[in-house]
């Protein structure tokens, strides 16, 4: 018969290992507070191609390049932009990173292409691929409007739905919460449109951004466009997390 462990022992083993699994908690939550460097430099692209400052948006994608991000990833933050800043902002940026490629090929240096977007296997109608991105991002159901802009103008609701959160939301070169980050760094540069930048943080946080995320990235807007527009999202993001 096999004696019975001794039960001090087992106590000890079991603090051990508690004390081990906290420790490892509050280093993996730690390490979930802060932006990693790619998404960084995701913001602070995104901010100066919005701006249209192009100078510094050079010196951002050496930047980004630098820290691991492959072509085809800036390349997307600054097609995916084009939605909330516009296509001379996008096309700009896109000329811009042309030239920086150009530059580095010309020093020599190497850059990884990274993955094209998947095809598209869904059959079902892009309206509907939209309205189910549209649950992930925020958990709610979504349907065709009967009231607000969407219903006073149903051209914007479908091309919002179908093109936006279906077309765009469906290339899976940036996850969901990259292209949350180029979203509210755009909406904080351009300014004027805080009800949307106010939707967009509430999403960001649904899909895993945390506050203290959103809080360093306006830290990065601050030092890098300008006080005011980095105190609109704090306001904003206060308010929501206060209520």
């Amino acid at each position: 018969m096999r004696k019975a462990k001794n039960p001090i022992i087992i106590a000890l083993i079991v603090s051990l290992l508690s004390i081990s699994n906290a420790t490892g908690a509050q280093n993996s939550t730690g390490e979930d507070q802060a932006l990693s460097e790619t998404q960084e430099a995701i913001v602070v692209i995104s901010a100066y191609t919005a701006k249209g400052d192009l100078d510094k948006l050079e010196s951002a994608l050496r930047s980004g390049l630098d820290a691991g991000l492959t072509i085809n990833e800036i390349k997307e933050v600054l097609v995916h932009l084009y939605a909330y800043s516009g296509f001379p902002r996008s096309i700009r940026g896109l000329n811009t990173f042309m030239d920086v490629l150009d530059e580095r090929e010309d020093k020599g240096i190497t850059d990884e292409m990274g993955s094209e977007a998947s095809p598209i296997s869904d059959e079902k109608s892009k309206y509907k691929r939209g309205l189910e991105t549209l649950y992930e991002l925020t958990g709610e159901k979504w349907e065709k409007p009967e009231s607000g802009y969407g219903a006073f103008a149903p051209a914007i609701d479908r091309f919002l739905k179908e093109h936006l959160f279906a077309d765009i939301f469906d290339r899976d070169v940036l996850t969901y919460q990259q292209r949350e980050l180029v979203t509210i760094a755009v909406l904080s540069s351009i300014g004027g449109v805080e009800p949307m930048l106010g939707s967009h943080m509430s999403i960001a946080l649904n899909i895993g951004v945390t506050e203290p995320q959103l809080r360093q990235l306006f830290s990065i807007m601050e030092a890098n466009v300008g006080k005011e527009e980095a105190k609109v999202g704090r306001e904003i993001l206060s308010q929501m997390t206060s209520e």
